[in-house]
């Protein structure tokens, strides 16, 4: 089990943050190796109500590496790529 504090106490209150379905969920599965927990990371994602503004806040910090709005490292490269060849 990780000593990780939830996302939830990491972050300000009043923000998005404080509606996701992941605020008492170990951060540990949302960084995870494991195919079989990012699976489970992006399950939890599916059913969040602030999953855009979870992506959203990815795509502007340029996040590198986790499951963040329901997107991994590869889905939010190109989303990117999709993004400045739109502008």
């Amino acid at each position: 089990m990780s000593t990780t504090p939830p996302l939830i106490a990491l972050l300000p209150t009043g923000t998005w943050q404080q509606d996701a379905a992941c605020r008492d969920t170990d951060p540990d599965l949302f960084f995870s190796p494991d195919e079989a927990d990012r699976r489970a990371a992006m399950e939890l994602c599916a059913a969040c109500p602030v999953r855009l503004d979870c992506l959203e806040h990815a795509l502007e910090t340029r996040e590198a590496y986790g499951i963040w709005g329901g997107t991994d490292e590869q889905d939010r490269k190109r989303l990117l790529r999709r993004r400045r060849r739109a502008a």
